[in-house]
């Protein structure tokens, strides 16, 4: 039973992502999507690349933060290389990349598996808070559009019954996780003690505030590179703010879905920019871009730290 779970994790995801690229290149056609590739200004796509990589090196700089109070001084290239890694063969396995990445670290900076491995979950922790303030902001910003997007689908009516239900069901869940002691609430229960300890910690690392300069660094430069990479057709250089932002909690989320957002990425900004009126084959030639570009990046750099790592470290014996 255990391995057909493990088995269904691994292979769900990679089916799913197929059949959305068969569903995303059946709503666009290749030699339209070709001519999106074209036509694109790739200054701003190489652009949007160089924020993307000023990411990555930012959340490798920032693990150094978390490794110093273990009593572990790590190299900068390894944390660099294996961030990279990680990324790489998250394409394969859902989530491996994770795993990789803290054995990495065993492997070529004597960091024990579990230490690794719980600092890479706090980063995740501290990650998913971004996220969570980038949807407030967005809320906050774009509150009335939000409101009068509802109100055009929903009556007056409908939207006070909805949002009553839904504050009831919230309720009714908090007293039942509070007072359950099934799996799931515990589990639940577990999560959100953890995220809380996760970030409260945070607070107790010695350069707390660098850590915390860095994470704002690292979001910056995702939603940067998500931006300026719209510049790149001209169908959307009148993008608003809130089309941007939308999208891109949509597309972060499709990354999660699929691995590495293979065919989730593009219909995930379809949905997003769908909202705001934006035609579907800009929209989707926008996701593709975005997508292929930044993957072919990692494809790149994360294969060549997969071969460099042995190398980098050829002095060291690998128990």
């Amino acid at each position: 039973m255990a391995k057909a779970k493990s088995i269904l994790k691994v292979v769900l995801p990679l089916l799913l992502g197929v059949g959305l690229v068969w569903y995303s290149l059946s709503k666009i056609s290749i030699p339209t999507l070709v001519q999106y590739f074209k036509n694109a200004d790739y200054s701003w796509i190489i652009l949007g690349i160089t924020f993307g990589i000023l990411s990555h090196i930012s959340r490798a700089y920032r693990w150094l933060f978390m490794a110093e109070p273990l009593g572990f001084k790590p190299k900068f290239g390894n944390s660099l290389m294996a961030v990279y890694s990680a990324y790489l063969i998250n394409f394969t396995i859902p989530r491996a990349g994770e795993v990789a990445r803290a054995t990495i670290l065993k492997n070529y900076e004597d960091v024990p598996f579990d230490k690794g491995f719980g600092t890479i979950v706090a980063e995740r922790i501290a990650d998913t808070l971004m996220l969570l303030a980038i949807i407030t902001v967005a809320f906050i910003l774009e509150f009335e559009f939000i409101f009068n997007f509802f109100a055009e689908k929903f009556n007056a009516t409908s939207l006070f019954l909805g949002g009553s239900v839904l504050a009831l069901g919230a309720l009714m869940l908090i007293l039942f996780i509070k007072k359950s002691k099934s799996k799931f609430a515990l589990k639940v229960k577990g999560f959100l003690f953890g995220l809380l300890e996760g970030a409260l910690s945070i607070f107790k690392m010695k350069k707390k505030w660098a850590f915390i300069g860095h994470t704002l660094f690292i979001w910056a430069m995702y939603v940067l590179m998500f931006y300026v990479t719209t510049f790149a057709l001209p169908e959307l250089q009148n993008i608003t703010l809130t089309a941007v932002l939308i999208g891109f909690i949509l597309s972060s989320f499709s990354i999660a879905a699929t691995n590495g957002g293979i065919g989730s990425f593009p219909e995930a900004i379809v949905i997003a920019f769908s909202l705001f009126g934006i035609a579907d084959d800009p929209s989707r030639a926008f996701g593709w871009i975005v997508w292929s570009t930044q993957t072919l990046v990692i494809i790149i750099i994360g294969g060549l730290s997969l071969l460099y790592l042995p190398i980098y470290n050829r002095k060291k014996t690998i128990l």
